[in-house]
């Protein structure tokens, strides 16, 4: 599965990068450092899955999402963020994001959400009315 990474921070992609090519079924196809890029390079690659940051430069992630899944709707996105909060994760679903991930929470749960995205399903917060 091919997965593209946006974030602004490289630490930040590196990261991902390495969790998610933990394991060998997993290839993070490219990275993009703000929305307006991942918006281009979804379009021109079409990866399997996408994972975007938030607050991004140019363009942010829930931009960037909306404009994604006008042109690709069944193309899983996967919200990353280091706020937390009901607010984020209403605001995610309305632009119509697949799922949404604290980056305190990155190391024990992307995976988890990688693999509930990719099997059609939605990976939000406990509690929440669409929770895993």
């Amino acid at each position: 599965m091919r997965i593209l990474i946006a974030d602004d921070h490289e630490v930040v992609r590196k990261g991902v990068s390495s969790i998610l090519e933990s394991r060998k079924d997993l290839q993070v196809c490219d990275e993009a450092a703000n929305g307006r890029e991942a918006v281009q390079k979804t379009l021109q690659l079409l990866p399997d899955l996408v994972v975007l940051d938030v607050t991004m430069p140019e363009m942010d992630g829930f931009t960037a999402a909306r404009k994604i899944k006008e042109a690709v709707p069944k193309l899983p996105v996967l919200m990353l963020s280091m706020h937390v909060g009901a607010e984020m994760v209403r605001a995610s679903k309305r632009v119509g994001a697949d799922g949404f991930v604290t980056k305190s929470e990155v190391s024990e749960v992307l995976l988890q959400a990688v693999d509930t995205l990719l099997s059609g399903r939605t990976f939000f917060p406990d509690g929440d009315a669409q929770a895993h």
